[in-house]
């Protein structure tokens, strides 16, 4: 049986979910959160369907058999590739997953330019596409993968010239597109907006999906009635595959 104050475990690739996390533990200061990142089998962008799915079911696996009482998949591409299938097998639990925020980036703005920048599997999976033709006679969409990004910040770099050398050539054959708005379509982008913004070269409106995961989550505990009935600050316990990992994800929550 489900305990409304049993952990809420958040899964992500690697330590791009800790930018989801933060803003979970935001919404819900109470709750106890379990963080796992899969940081030895990191990046996932580049890995086929089947070996994400794979890997994410192992993971949720994981948390649940530490009692979490919901799984946040704060990865964009593994929400793309498995959240069917964990919603199937895990029916009796809220799973929550994330996706580029590009809803609000096209109806926030006038018929605007929006590019969204995520991994190469986000892009290409079905949903995505889905999406992306919804809104097609309502703005402009392109499309960008940046693998270097989660790259970088699985390193523990999320500033710096040789981050920003790799941004402005990514970025480079938008220099003359009118782009108003960047959706962050993998949740290791948090972590470098200021640098995305100084190499855009004029001003632009960022997207990021980790506060409406966190209010769905919230909604979905809600509506389960499995939110804590504690009042005083909760617990976040971080995990990795790779165990030294650890003080990089606890350096990154503290951002």
């Amino acid at each position: 049986m489900v305990q409304r104050n049993a952990p809420i475990g958040v899964f992500d690739s690697g330590h791009g979910g800790i930018s989801v996390l933060r803003e979970l533990v935001r919404r819900m200061p109470c709750e106890d959160f379990l963080y796992f990142g899969d940081s030895a089998n990191a990046p996932y962008g580049p890995r086929t369907t089947e070996s994400v799915q794979e890997l994410t079911m192992a993971a949720a696996q994981r948390l649940l058999d530490a009692g979490c009482k919901a799984l946040v998949v704060a990865c964009n591409t593994a929400t793309a590739a498995a959240i069917d299938l964990l919603r199937q097998r895990y029916d009796q639990i809220p799973v929550v997953g994330i996706e580029p925020a590009l809803k609000p980036a096209v109806l926030e703005n006038d018929h605007p330019h929006v590019l969204v920048m995520a991994t190469e599997m986000t892009l290409r999976e079905e949903k995505f596409h889905r999406q992306m033709e919804s809104y097609r006679d309502r703005a402009e969409i392109y499309r960008l993968p940046a693998p270097g990004i989660v790259e970088s910040v699985e390193q523990g770099r999320v500033d710096g010239p040789e981050l920003e050398a790799y941004l402005r050539d990514i970025l480079r054959p938008y220099e003359t597109v009118p782009i108003t708005a960047v959706v962050l379509g993998c949740t290791h982008f948090p972590f470098v907006r200021g640098a995305i913004e100084r190499c855009m070269g004029h001003p632009v409106t960022i997207y990021d999906g980790g506060p409406g995961t966190a209010r769905e989550t919230r909604r979905r505990l809600e509506r389960a009635d499995l939110l804590t009935d504690r009042t005083t600050p909760g617990r976040v316990e971080l995990t990795n595959s790779r165990p030294e990992a650890v003080a990089l994800s606890r350096r990154l929550l503290e951002l």
